[in-house]
């Protein structure tokens, strides 16, 4: 009987740089390192679940996380705190701001890149997905067109 070959390698891994190879891939693939994949999604013909108050408490404490990530001595450092107020009031409204959720973002990839990152996860944080969710269809479809596709 002869011997299947081994299958070549499917990922390598170039300092920074990764060489992906795939078959047959129907979904989401994510590569590299300090990835952080939500989804989003609503429950079909059921209401959402509420969010608990330890859930809000610990979404408040990544807020408070993120803020303290600013740099002091970074010019923009009142701004970017201000904005992180801001995005914060806009999750938590009975009706999220999606509006603001966008702009806050997209003003820190442009402002302070190293943060951005750190304010996407605020962003589509599962919390602020079950928030949105609860806020009806409408909003979490368009939630999910503006964030998570």
């Amino acid at each position: 009987m002869p011997e299947t070959p081994e299958p070549p390698e499917t990922t390598a891994r170039h300092g920074d740089r990764y060489d992906v190879r795939t078959q047959d891939v129907s979904g989401q693939v994510v590569v590299g390192r300090g990835n952080t994949v939500s989804r989003v999604e609503a429950a079909p013909g059921g209401p959402a679940a509420a969010v608990t108050e330890e859930e809000l408490a610990a979404l408040r404490a990544e807020f408070a996380r993120v803020r303290a990530l600013v740099p002091a001595d970074e010019p923009e450092a009142e701004r970017a705190v201000g904005l992180l107020d801001e995005l914060e009031e806009a999750v938590t409204a009975p009706e999220a701001d999606l509006s603001t959720m966008a702009y806050v973002r997209q003003w820190f990839a442009r402002r302070l890149p190293a943060l951005a990152g750190a304010v996407a996860g605020l962003v589509i944080h599962p919390v602020v997905g079950r928030l949105v969710e609860a806020a009806g269809g409408r909003l979490l479809e368009e939630f999910n067109q503006r964030f998570t596709e």
